[in-house]
């Protein structure tokens, strides 16, 4: 069965599917702020995603991040690595992209297992 969550008409922001959880692309909370801002918010939206789909960072299987420009790599990966959880890493990609707004630094699409609740 696939569940759906938050759907519009072009995109649902959480897909469930047999354990596997997709999180469609976040970006920041204020597209004012440094990479190091945006890039924390993005977290803590894919925090908070992740919580309402029944899983963590600790179960991220994958995650595809988007920089508008790779100058800012060394910054965005500070915030990364404070973030994930040591022993947790997941597969990852990151990949210089226009960003649909020019504000807009860094982006994040991430893929997840659910956390089964009667053993994690």
């Amino acid at each position: 069965m696939i569940e759906r969550l938050e759907t519009g008409a072009r995109m649902s922001r959480i897909v469930k599917h047999n354990g596997t959880i997709y999180i469609c692309g976040q970006v920041c909370a204020d597209a004012t702020k440094d990479i190091k801002e945006q890039t924390q918010t993005m977290l803590d939206k894919v925090d908070a995603l992740l919580e309402q789909a029944g899983s963590s960072r600790k179960h991220m299987l994958s995650a595809t991040i988007y920089v508008k420009d790779m100058c800012y790599f060394a910054e965005m990966n500070e915030v990364w690595d404070a973030w994930v959880p040591e022993g947790h890493a997941p597969a990852r990609a990151c990949v210089e992209a226009k960003m649909a707004r020019d504000a807009l630094l860094v982006e994040i699409s991430v893929v997840a297992a659910e956390i089964n609740p009667s053993c994690c």
